[in-house]
């Protein structure tokens, strides 16, 4: 496109291939192609979507200490997850040099500086010459994800400029907490992105409320996982489904524009590509009457004061 004006974003609501981060690398790969094919200059791919949610956790009674089945699920888990630095995600980052479009992509990061055998659900944020400008962790962990997720910090809470617009992004629940959020406005984001596991139960309230709350453009998009998603090969496949219901996430992938209101409503159930062109001038229309670290604010009275380093066990000199 040529209006630096207008961005062309593509939702993608999508099923991991269950724990199995090759192949769903490979399922990434297609979608992203896919929406290159539409001129997509911004994708999104939901919260942990490599290599997947950890659905068995409540399934299989996840918090039953040293249980034989959480062990083996976590350690599969943990061997499906990625490691940015042995280049596990440099396929990815080619394809969006090569198709010059920007990527937020929800992995399961296994983090070399944390010694390499616990994870994070981490939004990784890609540019359009394909290179990685960002790893944010995400800070907490919600409910039964600590049985398996660890907490990150704050080095991810990075904007990026896209063409006139500044995008940042938050995990799930982060999205509700309000200093994150502000960290983010603070660094001058109008174009939000609100990644999730999946279920319009997540999606429907919160993405126009940071809309109207920060006058900028909310995408939220969500993984699907229904109980056919599940491989054949799952270690302790055959408790897990015993438990599951048919759908463990519908979707509800959704955009809302900066006055608050759907540009598009959540999607639910439907498995694909989500396409819509964002205008930026509606950015400044909207802030003309509220800007919350602007002209709205007041850092004589109330002032956020925001931890960026990398944290680490260990610091070699």
């Amino acid at each position: 496109m040529s209006n630096s004006n207008l961005l062309k974003v593509a939702l993608a609501q999508i099923a991991p291939v269950w724990l199995n981060k090759e192949q769903t690398i490979q399922k990434i790969e297609q979608t992203i192609n896919e929406a290159a094919k539409e001129n997509a200059e911004l994708i999104v791919f939901g919260e942990a979507l490599l290599p997947g949610y950890p659905f068995w956790v409540e399934l299989v009674n996840g918090a039953t200490f040293n249980s034989p089945v959480a062990k083996e699920l976590h350690a599969h888990y943990v061997s499906n997850s990625i490691m940015i630095e042995k280049g596990e995600l440099n396929s990815i980052c080619a394809l969006a040099k090569q198709h010059k479009m920007a990527i937020y992509l929800g992995i399961m990061e296994r983090a070399q500086n944390r010694g390499g055998h616990s994870i994070y659900a981490s939004l990784v944020y890609i540019d359009q010459q394909g290179e990685i400008q960002s790893v944010h962790r995400k800070l907490q962990p919600t409910y039964e994800e600590r049985l398996t997720w660890a907490p990150g910090d704050g080095h991810g809470l990075q904007v990026h400029p896209l063409k006139e617009f500044t995008v940042g992004g938050l995990n799930c629940w982060e999205n509700w907490m309000p200093l994150p959020r502000t960290a983010l406005y603070g660094l001058g984001e109008n174009l939000h992105i609100a990644v999730w596991p999946g279920s319009d139960h997540n999606t429907k309230d919160i993405t126009r409320f940071i809309a109207r709350e920060s006058r900028s453009y909310v995408i939220s998009v969500s993984s699907l996982m229904n109980k056919s998603d599940f491989p054949s090969d799952t270690p302790h496949l055959e408790q897990i489904l015993s438990n599951a219901p048919d759908t463990l996430a519908n979707g509800g992938s959704c955009i809302a524009g900066p006055d608050g209101e759907w540009i598009i409503e959540p999607v639910i159930g439907k498995e694909g590509l989500i396409y819509e062109t964002l205008d930026f001038s509606r950015v400044y229309q909207e802030r003309q009457n509220f800007d919350p670290v602007g002209h709205y604010s007041r850092p004589d009275v109330t002032k956020l004061h925001v931890n960026r380093d990398r944290q680490s066990t260990v610091e070699f000199d």
